[in-house]
């Protein structure tokens, strides 16, 4: 798929602020499965844009606004092609035991995902019950899918785990966290990621940065799956990065000097080229 992805985010304020910075990760990786052709960020008010790789690789884009202002927008413009996933072979769980001290940092708790065994919170009764490690990360995702009800509005940011599984009703950040949970419970190594989906593919999630999981799948490598639509990572996808969880791959971070709070507004648009 050849996309071009608009993101737009606002802050506005009722009386003026100074010295705001923001982390800004918008740009997508460019990897065997996607590649970037273009990309270009533009901030109100016209200040220097600065950038750096960050612990996992990721991109990220420094603005530093030094002046008063009452109006933040940060516009990104990219242009990426993405490719087909490689389908996994058939491997067993045992298969990654020479790989977890090195994953070990997608195995243990995170900011957002807490120590606990997950599978048995979210009721995964049999796990691994055919030994297939990639058979039972598509079925983990199917189950998540049926067992949850995607709802916009009905968590944010501050929502942990144990409230998600106690509604049943998230975002797709919500679908990645339980996701992450059991995997790393069960000793699957993954990480969250943060990007875009087509939304003219009949996916949900197109209308803001959407999120799913990678699992380490020896052999394969980092195998993308998306409980929130039912499905391994598609030419739909259009990765940003990765982390332990959301606390590492926020789209736009920061803070500012001021005593008055701002209204954030995100606009996510994915068009299809060859559509």
């Amino acid at each position: 798929m050849r996309a071009e992805i608009k993101h737009v985010t606002e802050y506005r304020y009722q009386e003026p602020v100074w010295d705001s910075f923001n982390e800004v990760r918008l740009h997508p990786q460019r990897d065997e499965r996607q590649n970037v052709l273009a990309f270009n960020i533009h901030v109100t008010p016209d200040v220097p844009v600065t950038s750096h790789r960050d612990y996992f690789g990721n991109l990220i884009h420094h603005v530093h606004v030094h002046e008063r202002h009452t109006l933040l927008r940060i516009e990104a413009h990219t242009l990426v092609v993405t490719y087909r996933s490689r389908v996994p072979a058939p491997t067993s769980v045992q298969s990654l035991d020479p790989f977890r001290r090195e994953l070990t940092e997608y195995l243990i708790a995170s900011p957002r995902i807490p120590e606990a065994h997950w599978a048995d919170i979210f009721e995964i009764t049999a796990p691994l019950r055919t030994g297939d490690l990639p058979d039972f990360l598509m079925e983990l995702t199917r189950t998540l899918y049926r067992r949850f009800t995607y709802t916009p509005g009905a968590t944010n940011v501050r929502t942990t785990l144990e409230q998600f599984a106690g509604t049943g009703r998230g975002v797709c950040q919500d679908y990645a966290h339980a996701m992450l949970g059991i995997c790393r419970s069960l000793g699957i190594p993954a990480r969250y990621v943060s990007g875009y989906i087509y939304a003219g593919a009949n996916f949900v999630g197109a209308e803001a940065s959407h999120a799913w999981v990678e699992a380490y799948i020896p052999g394969a490598g980092w195998v993308g799956y998306d409980p929130t639509n039912n499905t391994e990572v598609v030419e739909a996808h259009v990765k940003i990065g990765h982390g332990r969880d959301y606390s590492d791959v926020s789209p736009i971070s920061g803070s500012y000097h001021g005593s008055t709070r701002g209204e954030l507004d995100v606009e996510v648009k994915v068009y299809d080229q060859q559509q």
